[in-house]
């Protein structure tokens, strides 16, 4: 095993939806196997934008290291934590609040019951999806690899290899939003799902009141969107057929008593 230290991509609160240039860098260190860095390090590979002393690789604080989807995966693969991808730039996934992962288990045992005995089949936040990006002219894309807080595919799942981790065609996006991702997950993220042909739904799960928001694809690539904020009431997904009662997706949760149901029309 080598250790690997570089420079992890971190989004701010205030700046999670800006462009690469205005994220911030955290050292980290983390070890990578022998078989993936060994060989190339043992043919005196040099690796861009990094400093490099004996089996030690620091990446120089004002470059960032561009990846390639299979360094990703096999980085990723031999990682004991999490970490997305997003146009060559690997980042760690934060630990969830305690309330961020009740609402992921009830929204999928809610959704769960409802699937059994049909085509459609729920996979849990531990599946990768990829979205790989057509080139562009205002810059460089190298698509999106992410851990959504909850899937669904209806009929036989595509997976992008042999290993069988990361799916390319969800029908269902769920994710529970977090204070320090929700603008990525509204803004940037959101767009790079709509690059999957197979998507029809996205679903935002507030976490600090309740709201649930529901993007249905519509025709010609126009999405609908509904908003539930009543904790009597429900969103009904009809690709999977499956309502979403808030009363049963915000069971055991404690809402802050600072924030009003009525923030969600800034959220």
């Amino acid at each position: 095993m080598y250790t690997f230290s570089y420079y992890l991509v971190e989004r701010s609160k205030a700046l999670s939806s800006l462009p690469t240039a205005y994220w911030t860098l955290v050292p980290v260190a983390v070890r990578i196997p022998e078989e993936f860095l060994g060989p190339m390090i043992s043919q005196g590979h040099r690796f861009p934008g990094f400093m490099q002393k004996g089996f030690e690789i620091m990446a120089l604080p004002d470059t960032l290291p561009a990846f390639t989807p299979d360094e990703y995966l096999a980085f990723e693969r031999s990682s004991e934590s999490k970490h997305e991808y997003l146009d060559g730039l690997i980042y760690a996934m934060a630990g969830s609040s305690p309330e961020h992962s009740t609402i992921c288990v009830n929204v999928s045992e809610v959704s769960t019951r409802q699937l059994r005995g049909t085509p459609c089949r729920p996979f849990s936040a531990d599946m990768k999806i990829r979205c790989l990006s057509a080139p562009t002219t205002t810059r460089r894309r190298r698509g999106l690899f992410a851990y959504p807080d909850l899937l669904v595919v209806c009929g036989e799942p595509v997976f992008h290899d042999m290993q069988q981790d990361v799916l390319v065609n969800p029908t269902l996006i769920v994710e529970v939003l977090s204070p320090s991702t929700e603008a990525y997950d509204r803004g940037e993220k959101f767009l790079r799902y709509q690059e999957l042909a197979s998507l029809t739904d996205y679903v935002l799960v507030a976490q600090r009141y309740p709201c649930l928001e529901h993007f249905a694809k519509q025709a010609h690539g126009q999405w609908l969107l509904t908003i539930e904020t009543h904790l009597s009431g429900s969103i009904f997904i009809a690709s999977i057929n499956c309502h979403l009662p808030l009363a049963e997706v915000y069971e055991w949760v404690q809402f802050p008593t600072s924030d009003a149901p009525a923030s969600t029309s800034n959220a």
